[in-house]
């Protein structure tokens, strides 16, 4: 009867303390920007991405990746509190890229939906080469 007691009391307080850390969700302000038409010269752009923690548990990004090598995510590595923000940026180089374009960042954390997708596009407008001599 002891052991059975004992392993009551054990399991009551593994299950309490489970239930304590509660559950991280992420809710984003936007999830797609657009960069609109821009001139080729403008090679290295960037945006952020602001969230917020949401739920009741600390939240927990674990890893961002981009479609291509053009395009780069920095994300905050540390546990984002409940009631707190963080911001993704994201970092497009155009160089040799023009006309439009429709990237994807795939987001994975500890959440309740643990995949989020962050998408930027827009349109680069090439220069006009000059063929006067």
């Amino acid at each position: 009867m002891k052991h059975l007691i004992l392993f009551s009391l054990i399991f009551m307080s593994f299950f309490s303390v489970a239930l304590a850390k509660g559950t991280a969700e992420i809710t984003f302000k936007e999830t797609t920007h657009d960069f609109g038409s821009f001139p080729e010269d403008s090679t290295n752009l960037s945006c952020s991405f602001e969230f917020t923690n949401t739920g009741d548990g600390p939240l927990i990004i674990h890893q961002a990746i981009a479609t291509c090598g053009c395009t780069i995510p920095k994300y905050p590595k540390e546990p984002i509190k409940p009631g707190e923000s963080g911001i993704i940026t994201v970092f497009y180089n155009s160089y040799g890229r023009p006309g439009h374009f429709y990237k994807s960042v795939t987001i994975r954390t500890n959440a309740k939906n643990d995949v989020t997708r962050l998408h930027i596009k827009g349109d680069m407008i090439p220069n006009e080469k000059s063929d006067k001599k």
